[in-house]
């Protein structure tokens, strides 16, 4: 069997072809077994040093981070340039998407880790329903905001693709890397980056 690009050579190495195999288990198994198969995939895919399926390169990389001023559902109201100086994650989420939960959890373990040295972390929620939206912030206890936006301004801005998206932004406020999923093998990643950002 010849394995091929669409339209390009044969695929000479063994890691794009065990990414390759891991890509098609992880769209053709059972629920366990996919959960299993995208684990795979995504150390195989960091291992290899390629971004994963459907990941097209994030614009904004690099790029000033766009401002914003959004509603808390608790606390005050939060605007992003006033957190120039600190490391800022800023974390897309929806009611309706299951791992968004789990990944406010470990974003929240993160800040209760590195708050101190300069973390802010930020919830963004794009449901369309606000009373489904703020049912699923306050059942989310989290100690960091978690912002609404029903109409989706900040989120097309940010460009946001797939939920939940994390966008980190540097001390300077320019978004240096951004993750647009949630499973083991990204939050190891998600933890690289953030202490990479807060050693700067």
């Amino acid at each position: 069997m010849s394995w091929q690009r669409p339209n390009g050579p044969a695929w000479p190495d063994v890691a794009e072809r065990r990414i390759a195999l891991a890509r098609f288990a992880a769209a053709s198994c059972g629920a366990r077994a996919r959960a299993a198969a995208q684990l795979v995939l995504g150390v195989l895919v960091l291992a290899a040093g390629r971004p994963a399926a459907g990941d097209a390169p994030y614009a904004l990389i690099g790029r000033a981070a766009p401002d914003f001023a959004l509603h808390a559902v608790a606390g005050q109201n939060v605007r992003l340039s006033e957190h120039r100086g600190e490391v800022v994650v800023v974390s897309f989420w929806s009611s309706r998407c299951t791992p968004c939960r789990t990944q406010l959890a470990a974003l929240n373990r993160s800040l209760a880790t590195y708050a101190t040295a300069g973390l802010a972390i930020y919830g963004v929620g794009v449901d369309d329903n606000p009373v489904q939206a703020l049912d699923f912030a306050h059942s989310a206890a989290v100690g960091f905001a978690l912002l609404l936006d029903p109409a989706k301004g900040v989120s097309r801005r940010y460009q946001v693709d797939n939920l939940p998206m994390t966008v980190m932004i540097d001390r300077s406020g320019t978004v240096r890397y951004v993750l647009r999923d949630y499973n083991a093998a990204s939050n190891a990643l998600y933890l690289q980056h953030l202490r990479t950002l807060l050693n700067e």
